[in-house]
């Protein structure tokens, strides 16, 4: 396949997404195929390269049916092959120095350069609000492309913020440094949304140079 035609077919995923409302229960997904979806998510960019995502793939039928119970009762996340738990990390910058240590190994980073960002790094995130921030931004770069992902694999996803925090990380053990984001629901879909929804046209969204969107 050349690079015009890789460069389409991921702007054609793109533009026809559809969200799967309806996934074929009793299908499961073997565990290197949801570490492959993972390791595609977590190319993603993130602030000072904390990576501030984890994932946890709930795959058991018994699990995702707790699961969908702390989802007042949505049952895409029991029926799916794989719910994926996605958490941000609210104390990332713990992990700082080892994520700059290998960037220092890998010849990415000048030492430097590294400890730079470390110190620029923990001035900024020692605001707690800030540092919930990042975690929700990394986490939702993250998951776009675990979505594109799964659905350049054949498969369909959708997104759930419809649970209850407390709930999903009392009964999967979710220690408390850890920010509940959002679910992602991964299977072959059985329904699918009838066509996309209508977005505001570019010209809503855009401006340039300087801000002329409506006033407060």
């Amino acid at each position: 396949m050349s690079d015009d035609d890789r460069s389409r077919e991921l702007l054609d995923l793109i533009r026809t997404r559809l969200t799967a409302e309806g996934l074929e229960p009793g299908r499961s997904l073997d565990d290197d195929a949801i570490r492959e979806i993972v390791d595609d998510a977590i190319q993603a960019p993130s602030s000072f390269n904390i990576q501030h995502w984890r994932f946890i793939a709930v795959r058991k039928s018994e699990d995702r049916e707790r699961l969908a119970a702390a989802s007042y009762g949505q049952r895409q996340v029991a029926d799916c092959a794989v719910t994926f738990i996605v958490l941000g990390d609210l104390r990332g910058i713990e992990k700082l120095p080892e994520a700059m240590r290998r960037a220092v190994e890998a010849g990415a980073l000048s030492e430097r350069k590294a400890e730079g960002w470390i110190r620029s790094a923990e001035a900024i995130y020692a605001d707690q609000q800030l540092a919930r921030d990042e975690a929700i931004r990394s986490c939702s770069l993250a998951v776009m492309n675990l979505m594109h992902s799964a659905e350049a694999r054949g498969m369909g996803t959708g997104v759930l913020i419809g649970f209850d925090p407390a709930a999903v990380k009392r009964e999967f053990g979710i220690p408390e440094r850890y920010l509940p984001v959002m679910l992602v629901t991964v299977g072959w879909p059985v329904r699918v949304g009838q066509q996309r929804k209508p977005r505001f046209s570019v010209d809503e969204v855009l401006c340039f140079d300087r801000c002329g969107f409506d006033p407060d």
